[in-house]
């Protein structure tokens, strides 16, 4: 922690070193943030990459070292929001909550040891992206509506959606586990 206080407070005086340590100290977390959200490696790294700049370009508003692993995080997500709007179509399907199947609530306890890369690879661009909203960044769904520009009804379908199919996903890897054995 010391660490960071101390390049932070170089940062802050646009010390370039200071703002090296800070990139080194965070970037892999942050690059796997971004990476979650877009689920691809080449533009995680661009957003990466362009969240230093803005960070590093605004630090004077964020006031605390302590807060400047929040406040980077926030940037990120914030770039990789932006960038899948401005970049990619996803498809949502509106359906009210009333028809949604009923998925057992037990799924993380189906989780043991996974591929977390796997998983954000593999699941839906719109499940992924309510799903590490919800989750990850604790937004309620109103905000992820607010920040998607989707429903709230929307925001729960895809949600319970991308339970369901982390469900599924992680029942198929214990299946062929056990086929393996």
């Amino acid at each position: 922690m010391r660490n960071l206080e101390e390049n932070f407070k170089l940062a802050k005086k646009h010390d370039r070193k200071g703002q090296k340590a800070l990139y080194d100290l965070l970037s892999a977390k942050m690059l796997a943030i971004a990476n979650s959200y877009v689920n691809n490696l080449h533009d995680a790294e661009d957003i990466l990459m362009n969240s230093f700049f803005i960070c590093f370009s605004k630090i004077d508003e964020c006031s605390e070292w302590k807060n400047f692993p929040f406040w980077l995080r926030k940037i990120v997500v914030n770039n990789s929001i932006s960038f899948i709007r401005k970049n990619r179509n996803i498809l949502y399907s509106d359906i009210e909550i009333s028809e949604l199947e009923s998925v057992d609530d037990h799924w993380e306890d189906e989780a043991g040891d996974i591929d977390m890369d796997e998983i954000f690879s593999k699941m839906p661009d719109g499940y992924r992206l309510v799903f590490n909203l919800y989750v990850f960044e604790e937004k309620k769904h109103y905000e992820i509506a607010e920040i998607l520009n989707i429903s709230e009804g929307t925001s729960k379908s895809q949600l319970r959606k991308s339970k369901k199919w982390l469900t599924g996903f992680l029942k198929q890897k214990e299946d062929e586990r056990q086929y393996a054995k």
